[in-house]
């Protein structure tokens, strides 16, 4: 069951690692939705919004599909804002923890960008 058609919206911490006390860095927002009729594959479009240092006010864009099950994904950055304007990139995702239950996932994004 791949829940085919199914929308969510995240409004998520943006943290430097996985652990909940982890410093607050930024926040991840923007919407997912199961894009896949045959393996848990999500349409992405997503929002890093920095809130924390020389980046505050700055954004990342991502838009990409998302195989949820694959240990690595890789999704560009499709728009910038801030310091990041003019900025390209991509983006590697990796889960580090997930609970099937709740659903509830922590991911680990690597964000390789240019900018000027």
């Amino acid at each position: 069951m791949t829940g085919f058609g199914t929308v969510f919206m995240m409004d998520d911490p943006l943290t430097i690692s996985p652990e909940s006390s982890s410093k607050l860095v930024g926040k991840a927002q923007g919407i997912y939705a199961s894009a896949s009729q045959s393996e848990l594959g999500l349409l992405m479009a997503l929002n890093f919004v920095f809130v924390e240092g020389k980046y505050n006010g700055s954004t990342l864009s991502v838009l990409g599909r998302n195989t949820v099950f694959s240990a690595m994904r890789e999704m560009p950055i499709v728009g910038r804002s801030g310091l990041f304007r003019f900025a390209r990139g991509y983006a590697h995702a990796s889960t580090h923890q997930f609970d099937i239950k709740t659903g509830d996932a922590v991911v680990e994004y690597n964000v390789y960008v240019f900018h000027y």
